[in-house]
């Protein structure tokens, strides 16, 4: 998926201005307010109506969420219904919904439960599933590992791997957490005020950043970070 140009504008200033490209695994990084999270929100289509898009995309497939796009949320606690059983809350037919929960790694008798009887792991593993329902050709993944501890963490991003690697799905994985990216991205491209400050294959950028906000940022990133893979 080539984006060309994504352009967020509001009451005629610039709020984001970038373009890039999905191969197979890209991860948008950046810190809270350089237009990352704007980004996914113009991609399905969720941006407030004060605000202005200009999107112009040269993609292999129809860009609409929930068909040919599956979006997993940062927190698995609030995506689903706490009121109602899992089972419930998908929409295919049982045979499906019970292969879904073998390849994300839970057992079928989980769907007589309800939400807060799972725990964060399984919750997240339970919207992956959900979210690989429609055979979807791009997953958006906003910030998916915050909401969990350190080992579920890996687990969940190892999980997404082997995922892709069966489904053949592509990612793009908006987050700030770079050492997350780096374990499950190809590509990486760095944000700050709504701009691409810097761009290219993850262990070449994590190596030898180009850009010093992009060494501070991954500095940092890894400095604070316990999650490692």
């Amino acid at each position: 998926m080539n984006i060309k140009k994504l352009r967020i504008t509001l009451d005629e200033e610039c709020l984001v201005d970038i373009s890039f490209h999905v191969s197979n695994s890209l991860a948008l990084v950046g810190q809270s307010g350089s237009g990352k999270s704007l980004t996914l929100k113009a991609l399905l289509g969720m941006l407030p109506s004060s605000m202005d898009l200009e999107l112009d995309i040269e993609n292999l497939f129809e860009l609409i969420a929930g068909k040919s796009v599956a979006f997993i949320p940062q927190n698995p606690f609030t995506a689903l219904s706490p009121l109602t059983k899992i089972k419930k809350q998908f929409f295919n037919e049982n045979k499906r919904v019970k292969e879904l929960f073998d390849e994300v790694g839970l057992e079928s008798e989980l769907l007589e439960r309800f939400p807060p009887e799972l725990s964060g792991g399984q919750l997240q593993r339970v919207v992956i599933a959900m979210a690989l329902s429609n055979r979807p050709k791009l997953l958006l993944l906003d910030e998916p590992t915050t909401a969990l501890d350190p080992d579920t963490r890996v687990l969940i991003i190892e999980l997404l791997k082997k995922l892709q690697e069966k489904e053949g799905f592509k990612i793009l994985f908006v987050t700030h957490d770079i050492s997350a990216a780096k374990s499950l991205c190809e590509d990486i491209c760095v944000l700050k005020d709504g701009q691409v400050v810097e761009s290219g294959k993850m262990q070449e950028v994590i190596k030898a950043p180009l850009k010093e906000y992009t060494k501070t940022l991954i500095q940092a990133n890894f400095a604070n970070r316990e999650f490692r893979v």
